[in-house]
């Protein structure tokens, strides 16, 4: 799982994070942060470790109480000593990226074929939207929503009494 390159040294790591839950909801993610550092200074032996910033976001993104509960990361140390902490989805979507660009390239280079069969039958379908209207949704008295077709019957039950 190791990468080795003449100036630095990479893995991939994917951390558990479970037990950030036996903190207060309010320290979470806080609690995460310090157990991805305290993790790659056991592994990577250095001192001194830095999040990305796109991994942060991602830990972040859920708010203080709600981190993830695991992590896939790349780690990278560099020949000062300093560990950098990425994500590691990150480098697989950009060859993915990159192979799906030129591969988007070669098929728009051909001029357009003419429509399947399913798209013109797509083009067809606006025609059965008057059905689809009498499910539009009004508004009571009280606010809430009920569709018109609802109403309707609401209301010639009502005129019966």
């Amino acid at each position: 799982m190791s990468v080795s390159t003449e100036d630095n040294l990479s893995r991939i790591y994917t951390i558990n994070l479970g037990k950030a839950r036996l903190t207060p909801r309010y320290r979470r993610t806080d609690r995460v942060v310090n157990m991805i550092r305290e993790f790659a200074r056991k592994h990577m032996k250095s001192n001194e470790v830095k999040l990305d910033q796109e991994l942060n976001r991602h830990v972040w993104k859920r708010g203080k109480a709600h981190p993830p509960r695991r992590l896939r990361v790349r780690m990278t140390k560099d020949e000062d000593g300093i560990v950098i902490i990425s994500p590691y989805e990150e480098a697989v979507k950009k060859e993915h990226d990159i192979s799906s660009a030129s591969d988007e390239q070669a098929e728009s280079k051909p001029e357009q074929e003419p429509l399947p069969v399913a798209e013109k039958v797509r083009e067809e379908k606006p025609e059965e939207q008057p059905e689809a209207e009498e499910t539009e949704l009004t508004t009571t008295k009280k606010g809430t929503k009920k569709s018109k077709a609802k109403s309707k019957r609401v209301k010639k039950a009502r005129s019966g009494k």
